[in-house]
């Protein structure tokens, strides 16, 4: 694992190198990466959201298409469509940007449910079908998409199932005045991200991805993780609980987390640190509006999770 260790790290600082904003986020979208998942990235305006998702994405010798999420994309603007030629007088399928290992869904909420749902089939089974013929994606797949807070003029709110559809949902918050500086005085998204170097392949990425479905994880974190689900289930304030694909998310990124942290195990900090950016955005409030803030979620999880005992 030394090999990976060293990829990782490299990973990181090329990001950083970037992206001079929140650290722990960073190590979340690269054990989305690892996990196989998709995240959600969603704050206001300005505060880097693109830009790390764009460093992540260029960080990767892999194929990589950025999607300017509007009202007026269609879903085959993302999917691709058959088009009619003239020379054979046959159709011939012309790939959207869908057909890449790296997506970077910009504004998602921006564009219409319609054409939302087009993501779908292709975040959940890694294929898409069109006009009846279903056709595999490359692997790895990634969807980094972002979002502005639904309370923004001309947003679309994103459904429970296509929410559910993402490994993690976080916020970036604004950067330290430090960091802040940093930003005024490089300008990384004009400079450095034109000319971010690669730092891994995609054969890297997926034979990490195959090294997570070896991590250990023993039967007491099974129960347990089993055990938060359940509590959330059976929560008074919680109208809908973690579901088993909840669950089952929540050990894969424990495991992706153990093996960026050098570990061959997880152990229980390592479900504990996932709990609310994995669980938060896939459980809904007896207090239900849909604003799309998981504040009230995130707060009822918490006090969820002190409930339930953690395995020594």
């Amino acid at each position: 694992m030394v090999k990976t260790q060293h990829k990782l790290q490299e990973l990181q600082r090329n990001i950083a190198s970037v992206y001079m904003g929140n650290a722990g986020a960073i190590d979340r979208v690269i054990v989305a990466l690892l996990a196989r998942g998709h995240i959600l990235i969603e704050d206001v305006p300005g505060v880097g959201k693109t830009v790390l998702a764009s460093a992540v994405a260029k960080s990767i010798d892999c194929s990589f298409a950025r999607i300017q999420c509007t009202p007026d994309l269609l879903p085959s603007d993302i999917t691709g469509i058959n088009m009619f030629d003239r020379t054979n007088s046959e159709f011939s399928f012309r790939a959207g940007p869908v057909f890449n290992n790296i997506i970077v869904a910009d504004e998602i909420n921006r564009t219409t449910p319609r054409t939302q749902s087009a993501l779908l089939e292709a975040m959940s089974e890694s294929v898409v079908t069109v006009d009846g013929e279903t056709r595999p994606l490359p692997a790895p797949f990634m969807v980094i998409a972002t979002q502005n807070p639904y309370e923004f003029e001309g947003t679309y709110f994103l459904p429970e199932n296509q929410l559910d559809r993402f490994l993690m949902r976080i916020n970036l918050g604004y950067p330290s005045p430090e960091d802040e500086r940093r930003v005024i005085r490089k300008q990384p998204a004009k400079t450095s991200l034109q000319t971010l170097k690669t730092v891994m392949t995609s054969e890297d990425v997926v034979a990490m991805q195959e090294q997570v479905d070896e991590i250990k994880i023993n039967d007491d974190l099974v129960d347990y993780i089993i055990a938060i689900a359940s509590a959330t289930r059976q929560a008074e304030d919680l109208q809908v609980g973690v579901s088993p694909r909840g669950a089952l998310a929540l050990a894969q990124t424990a495991r992706a987390t153990a093996l960026l942290e050098d570990r061959d195990y997880c152990i229980p900090e390592d479900v504990v640190s996932n709990v609310l950016p994995v669980c938060s955005h896939r459980v809904v409030s007896r207090t239900y509006m849909h604003d799309g803030d998981t504040n009230t979620t995130r707060r009822i999880i918490q006090q969820v999770l002190e409930t339930v005992p953690s395995p020594a």
